[in-house]
């Protein structure tokens, strides 16, 4: 049999598996799988459920997926093709954003309900750390005292996943969902539910099995697909004319004893530029580049990729 061929970590297909409520099975069983909390969760409402018509309009440039569960917790989930400069500092910030987001005026803080935020990442985020799975809390550091029902952030780096089929048997949960997410395209239907043969993991290879048939779903996976090749080649072309041009300009401004430091301010000349090259903007000369303190380059750069991400989504 012909596999499935639907990459659920495509920002589509992960959408329509885990964001749809018929499927809520999946989300609560993956869920569980990476917070292995107290009090399981048991049952969840998706607050911005799955909907094609936001496809055609491109409304969502962060395909998120957030849900409420019988407690009131709020689990806000995504899934990232690559690490990027500033994406820690931006899974912090929306994390907060819905810790902040849950008062409305007049509303008391002791009504705050705990907020859960995943990034699931096709890459790494930290080159030092061959782990999988980070779990971020707020902790005092000299007592170990914890901020408890406030905010967590997970981040789970699929890039140093690597276990095999024949590990599946004897694979935890989380394991098993990161290899479903992983590979699940590679298989046809019936032997991943040889694999997989809880509901849960029935659901969401059914969902993709079902986009992969249906002529409108397809479509749009595929042009997610294009999408995202485009995306990654823009970025990949922006750092590579950014080293080419960092290393040329660092050769020609840099002293001796200031070498490494005109080589990073060429690369960030190089990067700005391009970044606003692609994005149709004027690009900044020399004089205003130089008028701006390292800091400040650092932000000018991560702004503008973020503009080309969201554009491209």
């Amino acid at each position: 049999m012909q596999p499935i061929g639907i990459r659920p970590t495509n920002d589509f297909a992960f959408k329509k598996t885990f964001g749809s409520p018929e499927n809520k099975v999946a989300l609560i069983s993956l869920l569980n799988a990476i917070l292995t909390l107290p009090v399981p969760i048991v049952d969840v409402t998706i607050e911005n459920p799955f909907n094609l018509q936001d496809f055609h309009d491109d409304k969502l440039s962060i395909l998120d997926i957030r849900a409420v569960d019988q407690r009131g917790a709020i689990y806000d989930v995504e899934m990232q093709l690559s690490a990027h400069s500033g994406l820690v500092k931006r899974i912090v910030f929306y994390g907060c954003e819905v810790y902040a987001g849950q008062l409305k005026a007049g509303d008391d803080y002791s009504e705050l309900k705990p907020v859960y935020s995943i990034c699931l990442l096709l890459g790494q985020l930290w080159d030092d750390s061959p782990k999988v799975h980070h779990a971020f809390r707020l902790v005092d550091r000299d007592s170990g005292r914890l901020l408890q029902e406030t905010l967590e952030i997970h981040t789970l780096e699929l890039g140093w996943y690597n276990l095999k089929e024949s590990d599946l048997e004897t694979a935890s949960l989380l394991d098993r969902w990161l290899y479903w997410l992983l590979h699940a395209h590679q298989y046809d239907a019936q032997t991943l539910a040889r694999l997989f043969p809880q509901p849960e993991f029935q659901k969401a290879t059914d969902s993709i099995d079902r986009i992969a048939k249906k002529t409108e779903d397809k479509t749009m996976y595929d042009t997610r697909e294009k999408a995202i090749r485009d995306q990654q080649w823009l970025l990949n072309a922006a750092r590579r004319q950014a080293r080419e041009e960092g290393r040329e300009e660092g050769r020609e401004e840099g002293r001796e004893e200031g070498r490494e430091e005109g080589r990073e301010e060429g690369e960030l000349f190089g990067r700005i530029r391009l970044l606003q090259k692609l994005l149709s903007l004027s690009q900044s000369t020399d004089e205003e580049l130089q008028a701006k303190s390292k800091t400040d380059l650092e932000a000018m750069a991560t702004e503008l990729q973020a503009q080309l991400r969201m554009r491209m989504t």
